[in-house]
């Protein structure tokens, strides 16, 4: 599909992972998507209709009822990453009540905190801090999943 939107002159990416995959006599590194199903696709809006058109394109992803918008840094970041390792699997981050996050961005980057409830495209996350418990509502793209398995001994 990658190469029929080029072929349409669309500018698209689907980032390829290497993974080793068992064939009859040997061990292969071959190439995968990293995301399943999904191509990154550099278009405006009236673009929309002819990748919608091409063959293998179901839809777009959409989040709150607009298409789903990557930033150019976060290809690039992708890009890099799959340049410098291997065998490298994508989970979706699965955020729910009473999970520890970390925050990305913000007066609050860097400190920790526990999400109390999900809402839309935001997240309440209770912050403890000085001796008071503050809480924020933060986008959820700007939250990491604080694995607290690495802080056990």
């Amino acid at each position: 599909m990658n190469s029929l939107l080029k072929e349409k002159g669309v500018q698209s990416y689907c980032p390829l992972n290497k993974v080793r995959r068992k064939w009859s006599d040997r061990m292969k590194v071959v190439e995968e998507p990293l995301f399943k199903s999904y191509v990154f696709v550099c278009i405006g809006e009236s673009e929309m209709t002819n990748v919608r058109m091409t063959n293998g394109v179901v839809n777009f992803v959409y989040w709150l009822g607009k298409p789903a918008v990557i930033k150019e840094k976060e290809i690039e970041i992708i890009q890099k990453f799959l340049n410098e390792y291997i065998l490298i699997e994508a989970h979706p981050v699965n955020v729910q009540p009473d999970t520890k996050v970390r925050i990305n961005g913000g007066i609050f980057m860097d400190k920790e905190g526990v999400i109390k409830r999900l809402l839309n495209k935001k997240v309440e996350v209770i912050i403890e801090s000085i001796g008071y418990t503050l809480t924020a509502y933060i986008d959820r793209s700007n939250l990491t999943v604080v694995d607290n398995k690495q802080n056990r001994h």
